[in-house]
């Protein structure tokens, strides 16, 4: 059975070996995000996709329909306590502070389960803002997945490519006025499925998203 321990030293060895990258920014890759075991239970958590009806380009127009791992998910699902306790730990936090050089004093934790459907798109937009922390876990190996990575973008109007895309593989990125990301519009075969990993300032207002809506990270 997997443990909290399981999942910290899971992440904390794909942090050891992050790729870095610097076009158009600063940005990592990193591998084997969770225990091996742990992938299948997250690839299949029974959580509604959002029904699009033909509106995109920002997950906002779609609030209603949005799922975390919040106090109620987590209480419900193991999988989800299991990936919120080991990002809310002092290891981890201290982690992501020394290797992807972001200061987390006073931060929250939020993790969205996105599921993304044919018809998705989203506009370029660089997180800027009470986002500290930014780590899209990659979960879904439907047919023509792989081509399915996080656009990136030179400026709001250069598209320069996208990332890898595999069920474990994560993109990291801190924040800043040029980390411009979004997903350019193409086919979506079932379900694109991820988990969008930030840690977030006293700013956000949404508290009810928070993994842990009374507690900060600890300190790193």
């Amino acid at each position: 059975m997997t443990s909290v321990e399981d999942v910290k030293k899971s992440i904390l060895a794909s942090f050891a070996a992050a790729e870095p990258h610097s076009d158009p920014y600063p940005y990592f890759v990193i591998k084997d995000v969770v225990p091996a075991q742990m992938l299948p239970q997250l690839q299949d958590l029974p959580f509604p996709a959002p029904e699009l009806a033909g509106v995109s380009g920002t997950r906002e127009v779609h609030n209603k329909s949005r799922s975390y791992f919040d106090a109620e998910r987590r209480a419900e699902f193991d999988v989800c306590s299991l990936l919120a306790e080991a990002l809310q730990s002092e290891e981890v936090v201290s982690a992501v502070q020394s290797t992807f050089k972001t200061d987390l004093t006073d931060t929250f934790l939020r993790i969205e389960y996105a599921q993304d459907t044919d018809g998705f798109w989203l506009e370029p937009h660089t997180d800027i803002g009470v986002k500290s922390f930014t780590m899209l876990l990659y979960l879904s190996d439907g047919e023509g997945h792989e081509a399915l990575g996080t656009s990136i973008y030179a400026d709001k109007e250069t598209h320069v490519g996208e990332s890898p895309f595999l069920p474990n593989l994560a993109m990291i990125f801190v924040p800043s006025n040029d980390t411009w990301h979004g997903f350019e519009a193409r086919p979506v075969h079932g379900v694109r499925k991820s988990i969008i990993i930030n840690y977030v300032t006293q700013d956000w207002r949404a508290r009810e998203q928070l993994a842990f809506p009374e507690a900060t990270v600890p300190a790193g």
